[in-house]
């Protein structure tokens, strides 16, 4: 009977881990860590993090220790005569050296991330995201449109609005239309705003990525999605009344599901014509997809 109390209390744990596991995929109330890491660069930044805490957390215990035994070992009680002792070469050197060499450390895997991070040198497509007031229009330059080559597949991505959310969509973080990219696969993201318009930032943190979008510049970064799901971000960048309603929502799902799905986005545009507008609802592309 005892036994059978004991399974029942793990498997009821189990059931606990595993729905809170499955609830944390996206972003939740008082959450303190980073969201799960979609790409490598979001897992050297991760590592970079841990690294980070532990020379934080070290150098704190260690001076406030210093500082407990300075406290105890030389109060007035314990040592009524204090020494007159003004130099001490050996102390001198090793509070210069050690600092610098804590710098060392922190430097390299900081450069080797900032160069990461930058671009990618063989990109297997590109999108483009210009930062708008007070919404994201995105292209596929790789795409052109039936009839119209060299003019690329173009949508604008509008926050959906309180009263218009489905169940299961996010408030602040859910988009009228959804960009759709190919997992496993090097993606060039060029960031921009127009000339007339004002700053903005393309962020998506499961993926390591916030990129300004300046007026009348043309900035470059990178990504390499390693799980399919849906993934969500918000412009980083204070650009005015509306700034918190920039919201980004990224569908991740395979390559023969990408192709499938700028197949019929291409062929609805065929269809429709050019003073149609085309939602590019995404909502097949990942049912079986988690939000990040």
């Amino acid at each position: 009977m005892r036994v059978q109390r004991v399974v029942a209390v793990l498997a009821a744990l189990t059931a606990i881990a595993a729905a809170t596991a499955a609830g944390a995929e996206g972003p939740q109330p008082w959450q303190m860590d980073f969201r799960p890491a979609a790409s490598p660069v979001m897992e050297e930044i991760r590592e970079f993090n841990t690294l980070l805490g532990i020379i934080i957390i070290g150098t704190g215990l260690f001076v406030m220790g210093l500082m407990g035994w300075v406290i105890i070992r030389y109060n007035a009680k314990a040592n009524p005569v204090p020494s007159t002792t003004t130099h001490n070469l050996v102390v001198e050197v090793i509070w210069t050296v050690v600092p610098i060499l804590i710098l060392v450390v922190i430097a390299i895997p900081s450069f080797r991330l900032l160069y990461f991070q930058d671009r990618v040198e063989d990109a297997e497509m590109t999108l483009k995201a210009t930062g708008n007031q007070w919404y994201w229009t995105y292209e596929y330059p790789d795409y052109s449109l039936p009839g119209s080559p060299g003019e690329p597949l173009t949508f604008d991505a509008f926050m959906v609005e309180d009263d218009q959310l489905e169940a299961g969509q996010l408030r602040l973080l859910e988009t009228d239309n959804h960009v759709v990219l190919p997992v496993d696969t090097d993606i060039r993201i060029l960031v921009t705003a127009p000339p007339e318009g004002v700053i903005h930032a393309w962020a998506v943190p499961s993926f390591g990525i916030k990129v300004d979008a300046v007026p009348g510049r043309l900035n470059e970064t990178w990504v390499r999605i390693t799980e399919p799901g849906t993934y969500y971000g918000m412009c980083s960048e204070l650009c005015g009344v509306l700034h918190g309603f920039m919201p980004i929502t990224v569908d991740a799902v395979s390559r023969a599901e990408f192709d499938a799905w700028m197949e019929a986005q291409l062929e609805a545009w065929a269809g429709l014509g050019n003073e149609e507008t085309i939602r590019l609802a995404s909502d097949g592309a990942t049912a079986n997809g988690e939000a990040r």
